[in-house]
């Protein structure tokens, strides 16, 4: 086994705490990334909250991240020790049903293994995440990280930054298209950012008034707040997608009445049970729709489209010893717009 060192938490406490861990030894298509930068997430959040109902469980969080190869497996050709890549929250899939055969790994039928909190599809073994100096993985779920992009700023491009762009391209946006981008966090910043770089004409919907310059500053044309009933009322039937990232339980019968004719809101942020009325669909053929993540083709189309055009998270950068305080802080959405974590430290 190799040996690294990372954040860990257990079923007794869910504060994160430094640890020993241990990686697998190269399989034959397998690198080893030393890990130099990963977000932090809100689904690091939840499994972490989720973690004391497990008497067994350990976990170390991390599942969009960037480094440097260190080493690589015999059968590796893609990657050299030294190259930088990028790995986001899928780690294995079937690779052998129809969703993986189409590039959609992130919807395997057999459901993809996940960065941490997955099962090994060889050993059984459980994963551990990106929190921590290094990580194995298979070079399929590597992705080279393109000249120009800041290699912090570009980590949460792996989670947040690829589960906005799937719908964006599955939805068809661009010049032409009118974009409404509910929320303004994690997702909803990269959303922002990358309706207006294909060509879209994008708006904000949110609750501050207050973030009207701060959504017109990443691109933004226009900005509603979502308690105005004037407001909202003069975009009924107005935007063509709308991306829904509100993380917290909402209605989502305002965001329909903002959707156009045969529109579509795609509903991102929140993935719990949601009540629609038929009628706020059948009144204008709108449609109701979701995303997660993103397969490989997606994930690596996405990160050449933000090389293009410059795009990377607006991040605040700390330390990973202070995880434990990027997660509270997290908890109370005080961040502008993502924190990432320095793995540095832990050498």
């Amino acid at each position: 086994m190799r040996s690294t060192t990372g954040w860990q938490a257990d079923s007794t406490t869910p504060t994160l705490r430094r640890a020993a861990l241990e990686r697998r030894e190269l399989r034959p298509d397998d690198i080893a990334v030393r890990v130099d930068y990963c977000g932090v997430c809100h689904t690091d959040l939840h499994a972490l909250q989720a973690l004391g109902s497990d008497t067994n469980g350990v976990l170390v969080p991390g599942h969009e991240f960037t480094g440097v190869v260190a080493e690589v497996g015999s059968a590796v050709s893609d990657f050299s020790p030294g190259d930088p890549v990028a790995v986001g929250n899928i780690v294995d899939s079937c690779g052998t049903c129809r969703m993986c055969q189409a590039g959609q790994e992130n919807f395997c039928r057999e459901f993809p293994t996940l960065t941490y909190g997955g099962t090994d599809r060889q050993d059984g073994s459980t994963t551990l995440g990106g929190d921590s100096r290094e990580y194995v993985v298979s070079n399929r779920f590597a992705y080279p990280l393109p000249a120009g992009l800041d290699a912090a700023a570009t980590a949460p491009l792996l989670c947040a930054g690829v589960t906005v762009w799937e719908p964006l391209q599955a939805l068809g946006v661009g010049p032409g298209s009118t974009v409404a981008v509910a929320g303004l966090g994690g997702l909803g910043h990269l959303a922002v950012k990358m309706a207006t770089a294909l060509g879209a004409t994008t708006s904000v919907i949110s609750r501050s008034p207050d973030k009207a310059h701060e959504a017109r500053g990443l691109g933004a044309e226009g900005f509603i707040v979502s308690t105005d009933a004037e407001q909202m009322e003069a975009v009924r039937d107005h935007f063509d997608v709308v991306i829904d990232t509100i993380s917290a339980p909402h209605d989502l019968a305002p965001y329909l009445r903002v959707t156009a004719m045969d529109g579509t809101l795609s509903h991102l942020g929140h993935l719990g049970p949601v009540t629609v009325e038929t009628m706020d669909l059948l009144i204008g053929r709108k449609k109701l729709s979701s995303a997660g993540s993103g397969g490989r083709p997606s994930t690596a189309a996405m990160l050449h489209f933000c090389a293009e055009h410059g795009i990377t998270a607006d991040i605040e950068l700390l330390p990973s010893s202070e995880v434990n305080k990027a997660l509270e802080r997290l908890g109370r959405n005080d961040v502008r717009y993502r924190f990432v974590l320095d793995m540095s430290d832990l050498d």
